[in-house]
Parts: structure tokens; sequence; C-alpha cells
């Protein structure tokens, strides 16, 4: 094998141990959730999703859900998703 492609197999892994060295500006992702197949997306820095809790809320557990899964390659400045507003 080539070294200096050895090399970049090296570096890769190195990335790959930090995460947080690339983070998402864009994102579209399909789903699957225990009812549907839901579109959620991640664009000009805010989160949307299809479903009925997003439309209602603001925010959804597919939308927490990614962002727990992405937590450190989603820039600091997109607002987490995770405060549902409380009636009161």
């Amino acid at each position: 094998m080539n070294s200096s492609l050895i090399g970049k197999i090296q570096k890769a892994r190195r990335y790959a141990q930090e995460p947080e060295r690339a983070q998402f500006q864009s994102l579209h992702v399909q789903f699957q959730g225990g009812h549907d197949v839901y579109d959620v997306r991640l664009d000009d820095r805010e989160w949307s999703c299809n479903c009925h809790t997003y439309e209602s809320l603001g925010t959804c557990s597919h939308i927490m859900t990614m962002e727990r899964l992405l937590a450190a390659m989603i820039p600091a400045d997109v607002e987490a998703s995770d405060r549902i507003p409380v009636a009161g």
C-alpha cells in the first residue's frame, strides 16, 4: 500500500476520535419514528421536523434525538430544541 495513503488512513482515524472537528451546517435526515418516517432538517442554524408534535410545540423527540447523536458536530450557536414550552 502507498505510504502516503497509509498516513491519510491514520490521520482519518485520529480525526474520527475528535468529532468536534466537523460541524454540520445543514442536514436532512429521514427518521424512522414509531408511527411514520419523518423529515428532520437543520437549515440556517434551525431545526425542523414534519411531525405533528413539532408543528404544535416547535420541537419533538426526533430533533432531540438528532441533537444528542450529533452533539459534538452541531455548531454551538444552533439553539437546542429540548426546551418544550410549559403552559401555565
